[in-house]
């Protein structure tokens, strides 16, 4: 966010030892700060800030580069949206619903559970008013945001005890963030909100009882088939989540308008690669983590019917309560009914039948 009144805050400046970039120069070059949520230790999800910092360069031709920091390398990873809206940094990259205790209704730019899978949460996002409708509410916040990544559907997490019931989860203390953790809650899990470089420690020294994390591919770099056995599916929380760019408002405002189309390409280009890398390597990890004696399970309906009720009643609340939350719901449920319809009739129809024929 290149703009030539903004000061680097002295509190921030003191905090972190990473020099100040030069903002904004007189050649026109532009240098930004980008904070990631993520470690470095998680390419995937890391190398997407990368790939959008090397593309950002190549298509201004050298004059705007990002610097890209990890988690905890100037604001620790669950502080990167205020660090953005405040302006220490110029842009940030994480998953918005750690924030959702700001705003319930934030939960929309990473997904809902029981939501939208992937493909249609970016149709809902590029096509179907979801950006229109998510840009007055990070206005409040002085970001200005774009999709930048998607995993997929994500696995159910890490347990130490199978999962049998519903009352399996009673007092279950679990790793798992933002209103899926709420809807858990509901059902008698003690949700916890932890960044990714913590999990497993927390895990292995047994502060938590299970943690659900991404996928296959991302949970074996991070070990926690070493300190808990069952692997469960389908994380229903995380159907099709967003990974967002955050901007500062003012910095974005600043920028010429190929810097903004850099910006806007890269950021789709490293959404589509992201999904691309986890659709490609999250098999040939599962198969090995299988392989190495971990149990895989499936929920049991009776939790995912239970979940399912309590996701419909906690969503019916919130609108009830919340305007912004009842002014994103609305629309964004005529959508998704919309657009499950027709997956049910092409995409549902072709896979069931691909996946119970004989190879």
């Amino acid at each position: 966010m290149a703009f030539t009144r903004r000061r680097m805050l002295a509190g921030a400046a003191a905090a972190t030892t990473v020099a100040a970039p030069a903002v904004a120069q007189q050649s026109g070059e532009v240098r930004w700060r980008l904070a990631s949520s993520f470690p470095k230790s998680l390419p995937i999800l890391f190398n997407a800030a990368e790939n959008l910092a090397r593309r950002v360069d190549q298509l201004t031709k050298g004059r705007f580069k990002i610097q890209v920091f990890a988690a905890g390398e100037i604001v620790g990873g669950l502080q990167v949206l205020d660090a953005v809206g405040a302006g220490t940094i110029e842009c940030g990259h994480s998953a918005t619903f750690y924030y959702t205790g700001k705003d319930k209704a934030l939960a929309f730019d990473t997904g809902l559970p029981f939501g939208l899978n992937s493909r249609q949460h970016i149709a809902w996002m590029m096509q179907g008013g979801g950006l229109e409708l998510l840009r007055p509410l990070f206005a409040r916040f002085g970001i200005v945001q774009f999709p930048l990544g998607n995993t997929g559907c994500q696995m159910g997490g890490w347990f130490r005890k199978e999962i049998n019931g519903v009352a399996d989860l009673s007092g279950l203390k679990m790793r798992i963030p933002g209103i899926g953790g709420e809807i858990l809650s509901r059902m008698g899990v003690v949700p916890q909100t932890i960044a990714a470089g913590d999990i497993y420690s927390a895990l292995e020294r047994g502060t938590i009882d299970a943690v659900e994390w991404v996928g296959p591919a991302d949970d074996e770099r991070l070990g926690f088939q070493k300190v808990a056995r069952y692997y469960y599916s389908p994380g229903w929380w995380d159907c099709g989540p967003q990974i967002s760019l955050y901007i500062n408002d003012k910095a974005w405002a600043a920028l010429p308008d190929d810097f903004k189309a850099a910006i806007e390409t890269a950021s789709a280009e490293s959404t589509m690669l992201m999904l691309a890398q986890y659709d490609t390597q999250n098999m040939a990890a599962l198969r090995r983590l299988v392989g190495a004696g971990v149990q895989l399970r499936s929920f049991p309906r009776d939790v995912m019917e239970a979940a399912f009720k309590a996701a419909d009643a906690y969503y019916r609340e919130e609108a009830a309560r919340n305007a912004e939350f009842r002014r994103i719901y609305e629309p964004w449920t005529r959508f998704r009914d919309e657009i499950q319809q027709w997956f049910r009739i092409a995409e549902l129809n072709y896979d069931v039948f691909a996946h119970t024929q004989k190879r």
